[in-house]
C-alpha cells in the first residue's frame, strides 16, 4: 500500500473582520517625537549653525542635511535616537523634514557632534558612541572647541564596529564622506570654529554664506575696475588714431 501524501493547505488569505471586537485596552501607536528641550549655549548655537550653513551651501544640490534633528534607526522603540549637531546624507538633493528615519531614507553618511558645556540632559560620550554604532552612520566627528591639544576626533564604521582614528594618523582630519579636510579656524567672536577645507593645510576653506557674499562683492569690484581700465585704454587708443585736421594754406 502506498503512503498517503499529507495535504498541504495554502495559507488563508486575509479577510475583512466579521464584527467589531471588545479589547482590554486601546492600541499604543509608536510615536517618534520631533523635538526635546535641551539647554544650549549661544556659542554652541553659533558653531553648529555656521557649520550647517557651510555644508548646505556646498552640498545642497547633492545631499540632504540636518541639524539638531532626531535620527531614528529602529522603527519600534522610539527612544533609540540621536540628534547630531549636523549630519549629511549623500545622493539626494536637500529637502526639509521633521525627523530622519534610517529605515526609510538610509543612514546618514556623516554626523558631527560639537561638545558644549554643560551638555545637560545629554548621555555620556560612550553611550552616545553606542548609539552611533547601532545607527549605521559611517563617519562621526567630535569637535571640542575647548580642547586645544586635540579638538577633532573621528570615528569610522568598520566591519560593524565604530573605531576611532589614531592621533598618530597622518590623515586624521580627512573627511572621507565628503572628500574634504577638517580644520580649526580661530573666529574673533566665538573662538575656535570647526571648518572644512579642500586642501589638507586648511588654506582653501569652504566659505560661510557671509564670506561667500564678500567674495562675490570683491570679485565684482575687481571686474568693474578691470572693465573701467579697459574702457580707458580703448578711449586712449581711439584718440591716438584720430586723424589731425590740416589748417588751410
Amino acid at each position: 500500500m502506498s503512503a498517503i501524501e499529507p495535504t498541504v493547505r495554502p495559507p488563508a488569505a486575509p479577510r475583512e473582520r466579521m464584527r467589531a471586537h471588545v479589547y482590554s485596552r486601546t492600541p499604543e501607536p509608536v510615536v517618534f517625537p520631533e523635538a526635546e528641550e535641551v539647554p544650549e549655549t549661544n556659542r554652541h548655537l553659533e558653531l553648529r549653525t555656521a557649520l550647517y550653513l557651510i555644508l548646505k551651501r556646498e552640498l545642497a544640490q547633492v545631499a540632504t542635511l540636518g541639524s539638531d534633528q532626531f535620527v531614528y534607526w529602529d522603527p519600534t522603540p522610539s527612544r533609540k535616537r540621536l540628534a547630531p549637531d549636523a549630519f549629511v546624507r549623500l545622493g539626494v538633493p536637500h529637502r526639509t523634514f521633521r525627523t530622519w528615519k534610517t529605515w526609510l531614507h538610509g543612514a546618514p553618511d556623516l554626523a558631527i557632534e560639537i561638545v558644549s558645556e554643560p551638555d545637560e540632559g545629554e548621555p555620556d560620550w560612550d553611550e552616545k558612541l553606542a548609539r552611533y554604532r547601532a545607527s549605521g552612520i559611517r563617519e562621526v566627528v567630535r569637535f571640542d572647541p575647548d580642547d586645544r591639544a586635540r579638538p577633532i576626533r573621528i570615528w569610522d564604521a568598520l566591519d560593524g564596529d565604530l573605531v576611532e582614528r589614531s592621533a598618530d594618523d597622518p590623515d586624521l582630519r580627512a573627511c572621507e564622506a565628503l572628500g574634504l579636510w577638517w580644520t580649526v579656524v580661530e573666529d574673533p567672536s566665538i573662538g575656535p570654529m570647526l571648518r572644512l577645507s579642500r586642501d589638507q593645510e586648511g588654506r582653501d576653506l569652504l566659505p560661510t554664506p557671509d564670506e561667500a557674499e564678500a567674495q562675490v562683492r570683491e570679485a565684482n569690484k575687481t571686474l568693474e575696475a578691470e572693465v573701467a581700465a579697459l574702457r580707458a585704454e580703448l578711449a586712449e587708443a581711439k584718440g591716438k588714431r584720430r586723424p589731425r585736421r590740416r589748417s588751410p594754406g
